[in-house]
């Protein structure tokens, strides 16, 4: 056949980073791509069976109005906590441990911490909670940092518990000396009888055998712990609290115990280290912390939390609790996170499949839009069981006002337009947004061959299609005219068109007897002087797991495993229009990459829509000219596909 049909080009290479109106009709695609079970591989093809698709909440059909960045803190629940302290000075703190990647849940305690301290023009820490050299690695304190950077938040300072080690001990001595704790040698199994069995359910509760030992004792006991007299488990120092109390947190909890690993920032120098209990509370007084802001989880701390302060007489904070944030549909415990990794389910700890922050990240999510979604569900003492779909919803209407759109087509066909030259091009002015004229425009060349989408054509026409099939006429996004479908190649062997003929229905008279068609599809020219199209290789990522409750299916979550997770698209291609969104990114400029330098923002921040198909950014994947894309979220719900 006679076209100037031309390879795809890649993009050239981009230097490595050091961080890893226009629209037409919607219609979703109703072409299986490749799957791929297990990635790198690309996919088998589709088998006919589908998993049960998660339960989808219904998005809204038109973007909601902004909700003020700062409602959470103007009213309800953070409101109340400032009215019940209103510092003038008010000083907060995130201390997450650095012993994994934070998840969806941690965004709600950074926006709140760092938030609270910012609204009332305050200051927050970041507190690395490193007392357990056991299971802290570098490459954690690392991603912790910066991913709350990527949300747009610097700390006041950056800090450790492990800086206190020292003030921490003699806070320990002088509470031995005021007859407040005592050295302790009980196994596990004593203590857990001691405090009523299991859960403190199925006896009476009684005092451990040491408790009243001289204070001298326990101080020499402890300082042998120090010194290296006792194992791991041999010997622990436990706070004389109150026993009788109706709270577990009052039940003599440890304070100090043996760990025989250096420390990354202490080196040899201890082998006790303080429990978080001891920690939390002594380290917030250090840093004159005004309030103390955690979930739920830590309410009945409380009472510990303002009983130790008090007991070793230093300044005693304000602690209040929040309901944390959950998805369901997913996992977040690191265990689980570890397994599916280990497993090579996904590719690591930032497989965009996953709901680590550095996985949303990667997929492409904006920073703003998370928080957003955060700011959205409001701050108050219940948990939070949000479906992954309601977290779509936001990230969708995130980036129907902030990204350029730009033409994809996942598994191209050509289309020969029989009567244009061999070498026709028509240079077609494209808007990279229809309702925001400062998002500026760019060219395309319609040439006599054009890349439609596979889906778009169908080989026997039916009344409800209004794409392109012989005999049928279609538009294709601003060309000036239609296109009619007279013909198509198929290969024998597979049973694929191969390449569709068509002529361009330009009319005599000069357009006064055109006749608008009624759907518009996406396209890209063949013009080799144009490089185009880009071919690229695209990603899109379903739910991860078939159920709303992956841990809560038969065989647990491992076998709840959606095999089509991940649909790749390996000979997509895309418009040259790309090559400026890449030149201009970050899209968009806001919270933590709002300072980024033009050409130096990290590949998920070449966000755009790919129009009729989905929210698209690159992945870091894209190297040696190659192009990844990863779909962020589809344009609308699709409750047939997970995601």
């Amino acid at each position: 056949m006679g076209d100037n049909s031309a390879e795809p080009v890649a993009l050239p290479e981009r230097p490595k980073l050091d961080d890893i109106g226009i629209d037409g009709q919607p219609n979703e695609k109703n072409t299986k791509p490749a799957k791929a079970s297990k990635p790198p591989k690309v996919a088998k093809p589709a088998k006919g069976s589908k998993p049960q698709p998660v339960k989808k909440e219904k998005a809204p059909s038109t973007p909601a109005a902004p909700i003020d960045p700062n409602s959470m803190f103007k009213e309800g629940f953070l409101k109340t906590v400032f009215n019940e302290k209103p510092s003038e000075k008010v000083i907060t703190r995130f201390p997450p441990e650095p012993n994994g990647f934070l998840h969806i849940g941690h965004s709600k305690a950074i926006a709140i911490n760092f938030g609270f301290a910012r609204y009332h023009n305050g200051v927050c820490y970041l507190r690395f909670d490193d007392t357990n050299p056991e299971a802290e690695e570098e490459k954690y304190f690392t991603a912790i940092e910066n991913i709350i950077q990527w949300l747009g938040f610097t700390p006041y300072k950056v800090t450790y518990s492990s800086d206190n080690f020292d003030k921490l001990y003699e806070r320990a001595e002088f509470l031995i000396q005021k007859d407040g704790a005592y050295v302790c040698h009980c196994s596990d199994t004593e203590i857990k009888q001691q405090k009523g069995g299991e859960k403190g359910a199925s006896g009476p509760r009684y005092a451990c055998p040491h408790r009243d030992r001289p204070t001298s004792e326990s101080l020499t006991e402890f300082r042998a712990m120090k010194d290296g007299k006792y194992k791991p488990r041999e010997a622990f120092l436990r706070m004389k609290q109150d026993i009788t109390d109706g709270n577990p947190q009052m039940w003599d909890l440890a304070a100090y115990r043996i760990l025989e690993k250096p420390h990354h920032r202490t080196g040899d120098k201890w082998r006790i280290y303080p429990t978080y209990d001891f920690t939390h509370c002594l380290c917030d007084s250090f840093e004159n912390i005004s309030h103390s802001l955690c979930t739920t989880e830590f309410q009945l701390s409380r009472v510990s939390y303002e009983w130790l302060c008090d007991a070793v007489e230093v300044y005693k904070p304000m602690q209040r609790e929040y309901g944390r944030l959950n998805l369901t549909g997913t996992v977040l415990s690191k265990r689980k996170l570890l397994n599916l990794v280990n497993s090579q389910i996904v590719r690591g700890w930032d497989d965009p499949r996953l709901y680590t922050l550095i996985a949303l990240r990667r997929r492409g999510i904006p920073p703003g839009a998370i928080l957003a979604f955060v700011n959205e569900l409001g701050v108050s003492t219940a948990l939070t069981n949000i479906q992954i779909t309601r977290f779509e919803q936001t990230v969708r209407r995130y980036l129907e006002q902030t990204v350029p759109r730009l033409m994809l087509v996942l598994d191209p066909i050509p289309v020969v337009i029989d009567n244009l030259p061999d070498d026709y091009i028509e240079d077609i002015e494209l808007p990279f947004s229809p309702k925001d004229p400062t998002f500026g425009t760019h060219t395309v060349p319609f040439t006599k061959t054009v890349y439609i989408d596979r889906s778009d054509f169908r080989e026997v026409d039916s009344k409800d299609f209004f794409r392109l099939a012989p005999g049928k006429s279609v538009g294709l996004l601003k060309v000036p005219f239609p296109i009619k479908a007279t013909s198509f190649e198929k290969d024998e062997a597979s049973g694929k068109v191969t390449a569709v003929h068509a002529v361009y229905e330009r009319p005599e008279d000069g357009g006064m007897g055109f006749k608008k068609p009624k759907t518009y599809i996406q396209w890209v020219g063949s013009s080799p002087a144009h490089h185009s199209p880009i071919k690229a290789e695209v990603r899109i990522f379903n739910a991860l797991f078939r159920s709303e409750h992956p841990d809560s299916a038969e065989g647990g979550y491992m076998n709840d495993i959606n095999p089509d997770s991940e649909e790749i698209y390996p000979n997509a291609m895309i418009e040259t229009g790309l090559e400026e969104i890449r030149r201009r990114a970050p899209w968009p400029e806001e919270e933590g990459e709002k300072d980024v330098k033009k050409g130096e923002a990290g590949w998920e921040t070449v966000r755009f829509q790919g129009l009729r198909v989905g929210y698209f950014c690159m992945d870091r994947d894209s190297e040696g000219g190659k192009v990844v894309l990863n779909r962020i979220v589809s344009l609308k719900e699709d409750a047939g596909k997970g995601g």
